[in-house]
């Protein structure tokens, strides 16, 4: 397991971070400690949640997901010192309309409410789950600047910002000595490059910023479990979302048979784990994001540790889903 460093903070993560955004909602309670449990024991020291996962799901209150966190690490003694934990701000948690957003009386609100879910005393990464319009990023930075010298926090991070927000975050901090943005978390894989690569990936290499992206095998269709002229899998996650018949284009079916082709000419390798090794083989990459609902998933996804592609195979994946 390789260990990197998070932007320019003082954490080192494990190439691959556990999401668990799953957790509480397609992957029970025991299921997602067994998850947990099989990924810290191989070395995966990196945990990502947010305080909405998964209050979408009927009966779910809200920060299911980090509940189950912080009882798998009661129930099994983890020590704290050998996680980091990320978790998020800023979706809305009840229906009290004050009760969402980066606002400072927000963020105080509810980092109190993770650290209890999360039973713990301070949290790792702490993330803007996506820009908030509404606020002044200079409040933003403050609070979370007030909860980094309280101990509360140790870094703090974004997700789902566009190159231009996140650069005016970086600037505010600067200017008003304000603890900035060491992470981003963007939606970024084969089949979503623009959207990152266009301005936010120079801004990262620029500013030192770590990268942990989210959804790294494109909802599932690069696991290669989406056929062409084949129905979508019942069991699958989009089985009524529309959103995945996105990928279903000529380009897709032949990208997916190219990285077929790569994973076997590299020992057997799955399509997922060329899909995360494309991520691991580029140095501006901190920690691809997984999300296994099952133990089958975990160790299809976990085959991706140490896998690197060749210059040469990295090369035909970047020309088969070039965006310019």
């Amino acid at each position: 397991m390789e260990y990197r460093n998070l932007g320019r903070t003082g954490l080192k993560v494990s190439e691959l971070c556990m999401g668990t955004m799953q957790f509480g909602w397609t992957a029970d309670e025991a299921t997602s400690f067994d998850v947990l449990s099989a990924s810290f024991d191989a070395g995966i020291n990196f945990i990502d949640t947010a305080d909405v996962y998964s209050r979408w799901i009927e009966g779910n209150a809200p920060g299911t997901s980090e509940t189950i966190i912080g009882k798998w690490i009661k129930k099994n003694n983890i020590p704290r010192h050998q996680l980091v934990i990320a978790t998020k701000v800023r979706g809305q948690m009840s229906d009290d309309p004050n009760d969402q957003g980066l606002s400072r009386q927000h963020i105080m609100r509810s980092v109190e409410n993770s650290l209890k879910r999360l039973q713990t005393d301070y949290i790792d990464l702490y993330q803007s789950h996506s820009v908030d319009g509404d606020t002044p990023i200079e409040e933003t930075l403050r609070a979370f600047d007030d909860l980094v010298t309280q101990g509360k926090v140790r870094y703090v991070g974004c997700s789902n910002y566009p190159a231009w927000r996140l650069m005016e975050a970086l600037w505010t901090a600067e200017k008003n000595n304000l603890a900035r943005y060491d992470c981003i978390q963007p939606n970024y894989s084969l089949l979503k490059r623009a959207e990152f690569e266009r301005e936010t990936a120079s801004v990262c290499k620029e500013y030192g910023i770590g990268v942990i992206p989210y959804s790294p095998l494109a909802r599932g269709f690069l696991t290669g479990k989406y056929r062409k002229d084949q129905e979508i899998p019942k069991d699958s996650r989009e089985y009524k979302n529309e959103r995945i018949k996105g990928y279903f284009t000529e380009n897709n079916w032949a990208l997916l048979e190219l990285m077929e082709k790569i994973g076997e000419a590299n020992g057997g390798k799955s399509i997922s784990q060329v899909a995360l090794a494309w991520q691991l083989s580029d140095p501006l990459i901190t920690s691809p994001i997984i999300g296994p609902r099952n133990m089958e998933q975990f160790n299809d996804n976990f085959g991706a540790v140490g896998f690197r592609l060749s210059a040469e195979d990295k090369t035909a994946l970047d020309k088969a889903t070039a965006w310019e």
